[in-house]
């Protein structure tokens, strides 16, 4: 049903997902939220950008669930043959034009000059992330392509001049932050190895209903029925156009949201719908 329900949402508005799922993609590692109280000197900090997570194998570009992405040759001609693991990214504020671009069977060649590949990592198991960075400064820098850009990471000596530097890049448009730990091996999966910082939390659920608008939404959708990973249910109303009322995202699809929290009993303060992620094909980041 899930996968049926994601196939009509694409094929509805004009989109087709790949279906090229590759075996033995490396798995990435995924980030835990920021909590405070680490030292704050062994983590490596960089912006966290609002894009598509993506994989390269050497070959070709893979979302973290191992579909491909049909990027133009050209795109990829000059990439390096070494696994990398990054986020494709238009700039910020960009992501619905650039969730569009890369979800194409047929690549749109002009939406993929404005695309790049903004690796963060190397996932070689048993290589601490400092080796892995200065390897892919020696692999990247300066880099082969023009349309791939190694992420700048940086260290702080302290929480305060953290907290300075996301409130900068929160103040110029930017999401956050994230830190990842130069003593770490690269590891699938979720751990503290991988932190993101923001100015709220957000995350991820599965629709699994829609609810009808009363009043001015009469006719539309009032609000979502979302499912946590943890299997709580909640409604979400707010952070919606009057065209995603009108076509909301569609049963089984996974959504992010934003709050402020949580309750004693485990629901989102103050949550509010970001967008559908397609790139997640149901899965949490």
């Amino acid at each position: 049903m899930f996968r049926y329900a994601i196939f009509l949402y694409c094929c509805l508005s004009g989109l087709a997902l790949a279906t090229d799922v590759r075996d033995g993609i490396p798995a990435p590692s995924l980030a835990n939220t920021y909590q405070g109280d680490i030292d704050v000197g062994r983590y490596w900090v960089s912006e966290k950008l609002d894009g598509v997570r993506a994989l390269w194998d050497g070959e070709a570009l893979y979302s973290r669930r191992g579909n491909r992405f049909n990027a133009p040759a050209w795109f990829i001609k000059d990439f390096p043959a070494l696994a990398l693991d990054g986020e494709l990214w238009m700039g910020r504020g960009t992501f619905e034009n650039l969730s569009g671009a890369v979800r194409r069977q047929i690549p749109d060649d002009a939406a993929w000059r404005r695309i790049r590949f903004m690796v963060f990592d190397h996932p070689e198991p048993g290589m601490l992330f400092d080796d892995r960075l200065r390897r892919l400064q020696e692999i990247l820098v300066p880099a082969p392509s023009p349309y791939i850009t190694l992420v700048e990471q940086f260290r702080v000596s302290s929480e305060a001049e953290l907290m300075a530097i996301l409130e900068r890049v929160t103040s110029e448009g930017g999401e956050g932050l994230m830190l990842r730990d130069g003593r770490s091996p690269h590891r699938p999966g979720r751990s503290d190895d991988l932190l993101k910082l923001k100015t709220y939390q957000d995350a991820e659920a599965i629709v699994v209903a829609h609810l009808p608008g009363k009043g001015k939404y009469q006719g539309m959708m009032g609000s979502l029925l979302v499912e946590m990973p943890n299997g709580q249910r909640f409604k979400l109303g707010t952070g919606f156009t009057d065209a995603e009322r009108r076509e909301p995202p569609p049963i089984g699809a996974t959504v992010t949201y934003k709050h402020f929290g949580t309750t004693a009993k485990g629901i989102p303060r103050f949550a509010s719908f970001m967008r559908i992620r397609p790139d997640l094909y149901g899965d949490s980041r």
